[in-house]
């Protein structure tokens, strides 16, 4: 059957002799990968059949992000921030059009916040200033 089909010149598959170009990366992205996939393009595009490293950069950078700037005051801040623009996002496109940047990076910042806060409490340090939350193992 696929020799007659071959035969007829009615198959659709056309084989491409070999060639040196490179296809085009691509990925499809929404709007949760969309800050991720961006900050994973400021270091290079991945190649042609290569793993898309925006999936591990979704935990890893906002993680990294908290435990460089673990605070609970700040991060909860930011994450109340981040909270607000997920929440009220066509309420923001309507009344505040300069927004929009910051807008598409909502889950980002939510992350981020959420990350730092968590850190923070790891850190015991709220708004600059020590907690003693957990008590200190040292004896004087």
């Amino acid at each position: 059957m696929v020799d007659d089909i071959k035969k007829s010149g009615l198959a659709f598959v056309k084989q491409v002799e070999h060639h040196d170009l490179t296809p085009p990366t691509f990925f499809e992205l929404n709007e949760f990968l969309w800050p991720f996939h961006e900050i994973v393009q400021t270091y290079g595009t991945p190649n042609y059949q290569e793993a898309n490293p925006t999936l591990f950069s979704i935990i890893t950078y906002p993680f990294l992000y908290g435990i460089m700037f673990g605070d609970i005051g700040h991060g909860f801040l930011l994450f109340c921030i981040g909270l607000w623009l997920c929440l009220k996002k066509d309420y923001i496109l309507v009344n505040f059009k300069s927004l929009f940047l910051l807008l598409k990076s909502r889950y980002l910042i939510l992350l981020m916040g959420l990350f730092a806060a968590f850190c923070g409490f790891m850190y015991n340090d709220m708004m600059s200033l020590p907690l003693d939350l957990f008590g200190t193992c040292y004896q004087a």
